[in-house]
């Protein structure tokens, strides 16, 4: 781009009507909403789970599989989804000596279950739950997992594993010490039921254009006038950028950007790649640019 006799690097154009990746609330104010489990925050997802019911007492001693959903393309294809924090309301029988066991994966834009990453919950400086007892006749207590904004995140679905293990006094009166798996205890044994009374996603949704995007690409191939192509390449190296940079925690950011083209433009694997090739491609010729090695999620 020529600026006062100079040639500066062209900056791309805002891709905010494209997809969106901000709200409007300040940090201390997220942090009290989800604090306070703020059901303004609380995005509306469908549960499902062949294993268990919600509000229901259950026999804990097999792995429990549960998922929250969203069915975007469905119900809400003009919308991407954050993820913030995540509530589960847990309940023992009185006397139960049961410890629930939660693992999470997160689905960014849907497709199968193996297009999920863990979540690595109490790794490194990754946040862990927060167990609050309530004041009610059972053992019950709320399972918060607060990400804010530091490692918030893409989501479509939560898959949520459930597990027990055994509690027991350790041989100092100050520890304790867990047995598992549940199927190897004396089955003759009360181990008690457990049930969940509600699950919370929390966070919010932004504005996304897929058509637009799509025009976008379109570019790629039969640009509207000279120079046109370069800008929409541009415009897609930022948003490729912006939603990698959402990525988990990890030597290698997750190749979130293909996940996008796949299944919330329902691209084919080969047109994801031929945009992937030409986005690097492209890239290797700006100045003072560094591209990034990704590790692949979605087929």
């Amino acid at each position: 781009m020529l600026s006062q006799g100079l040639c500066k690097p062209e900056v791309a154009e805002s891709t905010d009507h494209y997809i969106g990746f901000e709200t409007d609330l300040q940090d201390l104010e997220m942090k009290y909403l989800l604090q306070k489990t703020d059901r303004r925050i609380e995005v509306h997802a469908i549960f499902i789970s062949n294993d268990m019911r919600l509000n229901s007492w259950f026999d804990p001693s097999w792995r429990k599989r549960m998922l929250l959903t969203l069915k975007s393309n469905k119900y809400k294809s003009s919308l991407v989804h954050m993820i913030l924090g995540l509530s589960l309301q847990i309940c023992l029988t009185k006397n139960s000596t049961l410890e629930p066991v939660l693992a999470v994966y997160i689905n960014p834009f849907g497709g199968s279950h193996s297009e999920s990453w863990f979540m690595p919950v109490s790794e490194s400086s990754f946040p862990d739950w927060e167990r609050t007892k309530l004041d009610l006749p059972l053992q019950c207590y709320n399972w918060t997992l607060t990400l804010g904004n530091k490692w918030k995140t893409f989501f479509e679905t939560v898959h949520i594993y459930l597990r027990s293990r055994i509690k027991a006094n350790g041989p100092n009166s100050n520890e304790s010490i867990y047995y598992e798996p549940l199927e190897f205890i004396d089955p003759s044994r009360n181990l008690g039921y457990m049930k969940i009374n509600n699950i919370q996603v929390f966070g919010y949704s932004m504005h996304f254009d897929p058509e637009a995007i799509r025009d976008l690409i379109l570019q790629l191939d039969y640009p509207y006038t000279q120079g046109s192509q370069d800008s929409a390449l541009l415009q897609l190296l930022e948003i490729r950028d912006r939603v990698n940079k959402l990525s988990p925690p990890g030597q290698r950011r997750l190749d979130l950007f293909s996940c996008l083209l796949r299944h919330r433009l329902k691209l084919s694997t080969s047109e994801v790649v031929r945009i992937q090739s030409a986005l690097q491609a492209f890239n290797a010729k700006l100045p003072n640019t560094v591209d990034y090695d990704t590790t692949k999620l979605c087929s």
